[in-house]
This record gives C-alpha cells, sequence and structure tokens, in this order.
C-alpha cells in the first residue's frame, strides 16, 4: 500500500484528554467526508472543517511505499528522545489508509498510537488511544474507544444521546467560525449542567503552534 501523507510534524496535542503532551503529528490526505475543496463544502457531509489536508505538499508530506518508510521518517521527526514516544494518526480520515501493517512498524519503534477519526471506518487493530469525533448526519460507526469528542453545537447532534457509550472521556468541544465565542459560551454552560461532559479548547490556536 502507498500512504499519501499531507503533513508530517513534532508539536503539542492541542485538544481533548492529550492536550499538551509533544506530539508527532501524521495528517493523512483524503476525507469522506468533504473533498476538502471549497467549492464543494456547501455540499459536504462535514462543512465545518478547518484542516488542510489536500495534497501531499506539506512538511513532509509525500507518497510513502512502505510502512518501513513511514514509520522510519515518524521516528526521525520525534527526534533522539527514546521514552514517551506518541503519534497522532489525524486527516482529513486516516483510517481511510491506517492499516495493521503500519501500526505494528510504528509500534515497534516504541510508539504509543493515537488516532483521531470521524467514526465512519472501522479502526484497525492495535490502537492505543481512539478519539471519535462524529459528524451530523453521517453513518458512524466508531461507537466505543477511549475519547468522544464532540464539536458542539451540530444541528441533530443531541451530546445526551452520547453519554451512555462506552468512551472513557467525553468532551465538547465549540465549534469555530464566525460563531467561535457564542459555541464557546453554549459549550460552557452545557458542561456545568451536564457534568459527563468537559470542554475541549483548541489550545494550539490560542499558544500560536500547528
Amino acid at each position: 500500500m502507498t500512504y499519501s501523507v499531507k503533513e508530517i510534524f513534532l508539536t503539542l496535542q492541542g485538544e481533548g484528554a492529550q492536550a499538551g503532551r509533544p506530539a508527532v503529528f501524521c495528517r493523512f490526505s483524503g476525507c469522506n467526508l468533504w473533498s476538502g475543496r471549497e467549492q464543494d463544502r456547501g455540499t459536504a457531509q462535514c462543512q465545518f472543517c478547518d484542516t488542510d489536508f489536500v495534497g501531499t505538499d506539506g512538511t513532509l508530506g509525500g507518497k510513502y511505499k512502505t510502512t518501513a518508510q513511514l514509520a522510519d521518517l515518524l521516528q526521525a521527526a520525534w527526534g533522539g528522545q527514546e521514552r514517551h514516544r506518541f503519534v497522532v494518526f489525524t486527516g482529513g480520515e486516516p483510517l481511510l489508509q491506517l492499516d495493521e501493517a503500519l501500526i505494528a512498524a510504528v509500534h515497534e519503534r516504541g510508539f504509543e498510537i493515537a488516532v483521531e477519526t470521524n467514526g465512519t471506518v472501522l479502526p484497525p487493530a492495535g490502537i492505543d488511544w481512539l478519539c471519535t469525533s462524529p459528524k451530523a448526519g453521517t453513518e458512524w460507526i466508531v461507537r466505543q474507544g477511549q475519547e468522544l469528542k464532540l464539536v458542539f453545537p451540530q444541528a441533530g447532534m443531541d451530546p445526551a444521546e452520547f453519554e451512555d457509550l462506552p468512551f472513557d472521556e467525553f468532551w465538547l468541544q465549540p465549534m469555530d467560525g464566525p460563531d467561535q465565542a457564542a459555541n464557546t459560551r453554549a459549550a460552557i454552560a452545557y458542561c456545568l449542567a451536564h457534568p459527563r461532559w468537559r470542554l475541549s479548547i483548541q489550545t494550539h490556536k490560542l499558544i500560536g503552534i500547528r
């Protein structure tokens, strides 16, 4: 399999339960809910994505033909520290490409593996931390994992409907965009009234990192 990667970079995780943790981000190209082209946003299943996942022209982006080639690049991006290695596979939709062979190769290099998915594709075995972020109007099938992160508010998605699912963590993340301030106030109010939920802020945007 050839892996199409938009970008690879070392940063701090900015969202959810792992916020503040050093991580290599591996962003795969492509998504099944939006083409990534602005002219298609209005008709996409997910219309609020804030990420560029089109092509392979980002930092260390490219088409990698072997698991070893990509896993070695992730190790190099992490640097010399051998402990606490952590990689976040994201996108787009990473589960369109992430497979057990790549998971095994990355584990062999000492990484803990996290995945951020829209939940419409079944994950392969071996993922250490699975974060599902469902989108309204989609057939999301990944209904268990370590973390459920719901962008809020979304019409037709009541957080109360998710509270009994077998996730360890439940997060509300205010929808970005022109109404972000109002969405943040609404998310805070919801968390205060429903303490099953915690507030997830995109801290990487606040402190100016990727």
